[in-house]
């Protein structure tokens, strides 16, 4: 798969964006989404991974001309949105990343997806490895609600976004905020931008790294990217070993 011309392929608004307009033309999408919609630019090259139903898909390719495929893991799902006329295939973000190349898309997005991954880590370092960017959404574990259920009825929460009992839940790697910026940190994968969502998917102005954000949000939206220094690194030991 040829690598697309550079592009930002990243709207972070401005004195021209026009989030009313946005509003209106993304209909029934969940806040999140609508969110990372916003942030893509048109025409931009777009992987979606869990991609669900279409729905995110489905608007980028309607309203933005987006180059989109997608990746699910259910057959029903894959069926639903190629029926919906979507380039979408079934498979599985911790098995069928790695055969496509560096920077093959300009926009990599995993929404609602990474606490049910075997191994986020490599999925993420996979995600800034074929995206010149990632944007990647999650529920924050550390929300205060969830923190109250666990001290006073001491049983694993049910929520609109953690929505299935411990027994039955997809989600194996629950993660807080804090957890998921340390990890960043670790693997040296870049954060260019972050927002934390209140329990209706609006957004709060505050540093993931504080306290605050780990505490009063219930999701987190991150853009991300692969650093600098890793890449010069991986290109100077590929010269080496050649």
């Amino acid at each position: 798969m040829p690598a697309p011309s550079r592009s930002t392929a990243l709207d972070f608004g401005g004195p021209d964006s026009q989030p009313a307009a946005m509003d209106s033309a993304a209909g029934g999408l969940r806040r999140d989404l609508r969110l990372i919609a916003e942030m893509i630019d048109p025409g931009a090259r777009v992987l979606d991974i869990g991609c669900g139903d279409g729905a995110l898909l489905a608007h980028l390719v309607r309203h933005k001309n987006v180059d989109g495929r997608g990746m699910e893991l259910s057959q029903s799902g894959v069926n639903s949105c190629v029926g919906h006329g979507l380039s979408v295939i079934q498979g599985d973000a911790d098995r069928d990343l790695e055969v496509y190349p560096n920077g093959a898309f300009d926009v990599v997005v995993l929404s609602q997806t990474l606490q049910a991954t075997r191994q986020p880590r490599k999925v993420l370092e996979t995600l800034v490895r074929i995206g010149r960017r990632a944007i990647v959404s999650f529920p924050n574990f550390g929300f205060w609600r969830i923190r109250l259920h666990l001290l006073f009825c001491g049983r694993m929460p049910v929520s609109n976004l953690l929505t299935h009992p411990w027994y039955e839940t997809p989600n194996i790697h629950l993660c807080t905020i804090r957890d998921f910026v340390a990890m960043c940190d670790e693997i040296g994968v870049r954060v260019e931008r972050s927002v934390t969502l209140d329990r209706h998917g609006r957004p709060y102005s505050l540093d993931p790294r504080g306290s605050l954000a780990n505490l009063l949000a219930e999701q987190g939206v991150f853009v991300l990217s692969e650093n600098l220094c890793n890449i010069k690194a991986a290109a100077h030991a590929a010269g080496q070993q050649g």
